[in-house]
């Protein structure tokens, strides 16, 4: 019975935490990072401001806590994207459109999660992100090698990263409304190009990844 009881404790907190977590995730996407504070976080997940101070003991916990999240579940949809592509190319072009896509989709939120400035503590969470986002389509650069240029994984990776932050939501990049598609698609051209992969197989990648979006 004891062991029961725990275990629906450990249930209920993590619910609450996850929760929390939710609301935190909805008010950036409507404010960016300014605008997630602890009572504004509160009131949206609809708890008391002393409650949340007991899982995140300040904004900057709670806001690094929604970065790690954020990060693991965009890189958790590139990952899924590439592992049920037919082939390494195929699977890199599949992440990056996924990233691209997310991104575009969720633009405020992306903004937010890497753009935005922050209070400098927050910068290696942040940073965290952007590794975890390079590694991974280093990885997928490194499994393609075969039908690449020799190149380093690693570098691409970084320039890759690069590319799609600024085209997708840094200062530069062009508004999205109503061309999210053709901005898409546009981009995994140039990143498919820019790796070395010839552009008649380039397009066909990208027109096939199109349709299964």
């Amino acid at each position: 019975m004891p062991y029961r009881r725990t275990e629906n404790v450990a249930r209920r907190l993590a619910a609450r935490h996850a929760a929390i977590i939710a609301a935190a995730r909805d008010t950036a996407s409507e404010g960016g990072m300014a605008a997630v504070q602890i009572a504004a976080v509160a009131q949206r997940a609809g708890i008391a401001a002393g409650t949340v101070y007991r899982y995140f003991p300040g904004k900057t916990d709670l806001v690094a806590a929604l970065l790690t999240e954020i990060s693991d579940r965009e890189i958790g949809a590139v990952r899924a994207a590439a592992d049920v592509a037919p082939g390494p190319l195929s699977a890199l072009s599949a992440a990056v459109m996924t990233f691209a896509t997310r991104a575009l989709r969720h633009r405020r939120l992306a903004y937010a999660a890497i753009a935005e400035p922050v209070e400098a503590e927050l910068d290696t969470a942040r940073l965290a992100f952007r590794k975890a986002l390079a590694t991974e389509f280093a990885s997928l650069i490194a499994a393609a090698v075969a039908h690449l240029p020799e190149q380093d994984a690693a570098l691409s990776a970084a320039a890759l990263v690069g590319l799609l932050i600024e085209g997708l939501i840094g200062p530069l990049a062009p508004d999205a409304v109503g061309r999210e598609r053709a901005i898409v698609q546009s981009l995994t051209l140039v990143a498919l190009r820019a790796l070395g992969v010839a552009d008649a197989r380039a397009r066909g990648l990208v027109v096939s990844g199109i349709r299964d979006q």
